[in-house]
């Protein structure tokens, strides 16, 4: 695909079929994962891909349990309100059912980072995951692969490390399901440029 292409209709899917992934198209998404760019190119990350379907029904049954406390906060509150075919009223219906069926997806990809012991955690601390996570979303939609990333599963972290084995010390910083989309990629809507970027100053338009 057209590399604007492939960013500009990377939308989150979020309502994926069943049908199982070729292992040749999860080692490009893989491979495209691990040339993005670390702070210090020192690649910390680690990605636990997961096909296992008994794992998958495990993780999708703890991020259902998570997603439901979610829904209390006032964000998810609040779209709760809005008519079903706002855009808010689209988006919750299409988190719902990812939280409903999150384990049914194909391949649960786990993005984690190893952190510095004793760091100072910050809004960067371990954020040279993110391109890598960003990759993987690129490359799934180049081969018309559907992908979101969340970390709702944060919310039962200690019992997703245990069910996979994931060390104490490794934070997972995302997870992305991967399927075919049973809707269609497309631009997705997005305030326009001019509303968030500036031109030297905050608050001059650029």
């Amino acid at each position: 695909m057209d590399f604007f292409e492939t960013v500009t209709t990377l939308r989150a899917i979020r309502r994926l079929k069943p049908d199982p992934i070729p292992e040749s198209a999860l080692r490009q998404i893989m491979d495209a994962a691990i040339c993005a760019p670390s702070g210090g190119n020192r690649q910390g990350w680690s990605f636990l891909v997961v096909r296992d379907a008994a794992k998958r029904k495990r993780l999708g049954a703890l991020y259902h349990e998570a997603w439901g406390e979610l829904t209390k906060l006032p964000y998810y509150a609040g779209a709760a309100k809005e008519p079903p075919e706002s855009p808010a009223g689209k988006m919750l219906a299409s988190a719902r059912h990812l939280g409903e069926h999150i384990g049914e997806a194909p391949v649960l990809i786990l993005a984690c980072i190893a952190l510095d012991p004793g760091a100072r955690a910050t809004v960067t601390t371990g954020a040279s995951v993110y391109p890598a996570v960003q990759n993987i979303l690129l490359a799934a939609r180049a081969l018309g692969i559907g992908s979101c990333i969340t970390t709702i599963h944060k919310y039962r972290d200690e019992q997703v490390k245990e069910l996979l084995g994931i060390p104490a010390d490794i934070e997972t910083a995302a997870l992305i399901p991967l399927g075919y989309p049973l809707g269609k990629f497309g631009r997705p809507p997005r305030r326009p440029v001019r509303e968030v970027t500036f031109a030297d100053r905050w608050g001059q338009a650029f």
